[in-house]
Order: C-alpha cells, then structure tokens, then sequence
C-alpha cells in the first residue's frame, strides 16, 4: 500500500469543525498527504472509486449510513482510523479491524500515536522509512522531511540534534543542517525514541551522540543542548 515516503490520507466526517482539526493535524505532517474531504458516506464510495487512498479518519456517527456500516460494505478498504465523541462505538469497531479509535475533541498527541500505528501496521519497516542497504545487507534508517520545495531525505544516523524555531525546526546532522515547517512534537513522533530524547521544549538530542552531560545540558560536539526541568528526570534516567 505505502510505495512512498508519504501516506493518502481522506478525511471523512459531516462536521465541518471535525474536518477542520484534522485538516490542520495532517498539515503539520510531512508523511501525510491529504487527498480530500467528504461528509458522507456517499461521497466516501464515490472518492474510493476514483482515487487511491492509504488511510482514512472516518467518523462513526454520520445521517444516512454510519462509519462502520460503511466499512461493512467497502470490498477492499483502506486502513481506517475512527473519529467519533461516542465511546460505545469503541467494541463494534475493533470488530472491524481499524488501525486506531480517536475520541473527539481530539488532541495532537493522540493523533500522533495513531499516526504512528498506521505507519506500522500498512509496513513496519516504513514507520520510519527503512530502507535495506544494498552492499552489506543492513538496514539504515531514514526519514523524508519537507525542505526547500521538495522532500529530503534524513538518515538517522546522521541527525546530531533538532532545535524548535517557533513554526519551524531545525535538524542538525553530520552533512550540514535541514530546515523544516512542523512542530518539534511532530517530529519527535517521527524518531524511535530508542534513539533520540526529548531535553528540552526547544530540543531534541540523539542518544548516542552524546559525548557528556550535566543536570543542566548536554553537549554534542561542540553544541551546548539544554535541559528543561520537566525533561530533566527523564534525561538523567535515560542516560544513567
């Protein structure tokens, strides 16, 4: 299904306000890519045929036909991530095979994780762009971020450390240095967290790159990265 760094994405609520949110999430990801909206069920039959689609946001409690009758009648339908402000849905739905279950109003950080699933389940090793080596058979990881009008690719290995500049961030790697529009909290759902740590509300460092530290910062060759004091026990018992 996922061919490319990015996943297909249809909206699918009656509520223009619902659309809205989820419009503005999907915006903030570079691996999403919003094909459109519909407000129904009919409109959702009529776009599949159409238009290829990898995951939708589909709310359950819609007139005419619900989310989950309409994925009853769907031969060969996406993966689904369920929206709806009615938790007794929760059951019928995992019936139904769904990547996530998101409970209206829905918060970033919740989409994020669902996001992620999604990512996972379509092809694991693409939850964040792995990609074999041709030589030595290993498997180097990568993620596309949106750079100067085009995708660019990261290698994990590569990233030092990621700094928040209001609406924008900015990767800090071996080969030079990549600037991107999106939140530093979308991007920390992008790394594995194996790998990288969240320091600060500005900062984010690689795990392995850390040649020493202190209660108050972490230096990475020759950068000083601080750490926030709601990040500071977390840091310290990660790298003790």
């Amino acid at each position: 299904m996922l061919n490319s760094p990015t996943i297909r994405c249809l909206i699918v609520d009656d509520e223009p306000l619902a659309r809205d949110v989820l419009r503005r999430y999907i915006d903030l990801m570079p691996t999403l890519v919003l094909c459109g909206e519909c407000a129904n069920a009919i409109e959702t039959i009529s776009f599949l045929q159409q238009q290829a689609v990898d995951l939708l946001f589909l709310d359950v409690h819609m007139p005419q036909l619900k989310g989950t009758e309409l994925l009853k009648i769907l031969t060969n339908p996406p993966k689904v991530i369920l929206t709806t402000a009615h938790a007794e849905y929760a059951l019928e739905s995992y019936d139904l095979d769904i990547v996530d279950y998101l409970l209206k109003p829905i918060q970033f950080e919740r989409f994020l994780k669902g996001v992620s699933k999604a990512f996972q389940l379509a092809k694991p090793s693409l939850a964040y762009g792995v990609a074999p080596a041709p030589d030595e058979g290993k498997k180097e990881a990568y993620i596309y971020l949106r750079a100067d009008r085009k995708m660019v690719k990261v290698l994990l290995e590569d990233i030092l450390y990621i700094e928040s500049m209001k609406d924008y961030i900015k990767i800090f790697t071996r080969r030079g240095t990549v600037i991107t529009k999106q939140s530093i909290t979308a991007m920390e759902a992008m790394l594995p967290e194996q790998a990288f740590i969240r320091t600060h509300r500005s900062f984010i460092a690689s795990v392995d790159k850390i040649k020493s530290f202190t209660t108050e910062l972490i230096e990475i060759e020759k950068a000083e990265i601080p750490i926030g004091k709601l990040y500071r026990n977390n840091v310290l018992k990660v790298l003790s």
